[in-house]
């Protein structure tokens, strides 16, 4: 899991006082893989700053086509009967790729404007990121640890007047994942299903939160060995953007391929479903279902299979290739048509 950056509870507390005292900043960037709170801090500051998409005083960018002179022009406009103008600025693309325009106007922006910049993507060597966080404020959210989310739950559901133990806890994690996003929505489930409740259980959370989470990394595997490649490349991005790591995923269809491996060479050798449930440790009921699998594979197609996620992972680890890459170049391998001969790329 990644590890927040070390001055995020401090930037976070700055913004928290400036919303607090209404003593805003110029300029504010928020960026990082965490949506949630990126959405959180973006709201908080506009209504701190009584604007909405309907005040004369606001308006709002979005997008790859925002257009630097025109963000420049309004914000060198008065504002309207008030003392602030707020300029959001979102997904701009401008704090990756640069934008010198917006970079030269904010060492020296109008006094009445406040700019909210909002960003999944940044890179601090560009000047209007080096020029936005000398204006005002930027603050990287993103993922942020186990511990840090554990208290973050626990508060929420204090505020509801719910205590949850430290196993429900790390089962409910288990089950949704870190998006913060997706947590705050099972709590709001868990907390109606026990309203009459003060405590929630290890069986609320079972009951409640479904494991989607594990189900679409399965969903994702069966795919693979299915040699439904579209069906795998889309729970794949989805599992990334649930913040689930690829070495994990690819550690998942290695021990796929593996299982099916052993499977059929047992069944080439004449063993029962209940022996081979034992021998790899699969309930009997699932042997059937890797029997049918390995099926689609010939001996040397499942071995290929497994060497090539072994050698990404190689690749990966001695720095030839990116993650990212290595486990969907595994994904579009395995689940090439099947073919007369072996037909894994080394």
């Amino acid at each position: 899991m990644a590890v927040k950056t070390s001055d995020f509870p401090v930037k976070q507390r700055q913004i928290n006082e400036d919303v607090a005292s209404g003593n805003f900043k110029p300029c504010y960037l928020l960026y990082g893989d965490e949506a949630y709170l990126r959405l959180q801090n973006k709201d908080k500051l506009i209504k701190a700053m009584g604007v909405d998409a309907s005040s004369m005083n606001f308006t709002r960018y979005e997008g790859d086509a925002c257009n630097p002179a025109e963000i420049i022009d309004m914000a060198e406009t008065m504002p309207f009967l008030s003392d602030r103008r707020v300029i959001l600025v979102e997904n701009s693309g401008f704090f990756k790729s640069g934008c010198p325009e917006l970079a030269d106007y904010l060492k020296n922006p109008s006094e009445t404007t406040c700019f909210i910049f909002v960003e999944k993507e940044v890179d601090k060597r560009k000047d209007i990121f080096k020029a936005a966080s000398k204006l005002g404020l930027d603050i990287s959210c993103d993922e942020q640890s186990e511990d840090t989310l554990r208290r973050w739950i626990a508060g929420k559901l204090k505020a509801e007047g719910k205590t949850i133990s430290p196993r429900a806890l790390a089962l409910f994690l288990g089950r949704v994942g870190t998006d913060m996003s997706n947590i705050s929505t099972e709590i709001e489930k868990l907390v109606c299903y026990c309203i009459d409740r003060n405590e929630i259980t290890d069986e609320d959370v079972e009951t409640v939160c479904a494991n989607w989470l594990t189900g679409r990394i399965f969903a994702m595997t069966d795919a693979i060995v299915e040699r439904k490649r579209t069906v795998a490349i889309n729970l794949y991005y989805d599992l990334l953007a649930l913040k689930e790591p690829p070495a994990k995923i690819l550690a998942l269809i290695t021990r796929q391929f593996n299982l099916m491996l052993q499977i059929k060479e047992m069944t080439q050798n004449h063993k029962d479903k209940a022996q081979i449930a034992a021998a790899v440790g699969l309930a009997p009921f699932l042997v059937g279902k890797y029997v049918g699998w390995a099926g689609n594979y010939t001996i040397e197609e499942l071995r290929d299979a497994l060497e090539l996620c072994a050698s990404n992972d190689e690749a990966v680890k001695t720095g030839k290739l990116d993650y990212i890459i290595s486990v969907e170049m595994v994904i579009i391998g395995c689940t090439r048509d099947k073919q007369p001969d072996n037909c894994f790329p080394k």
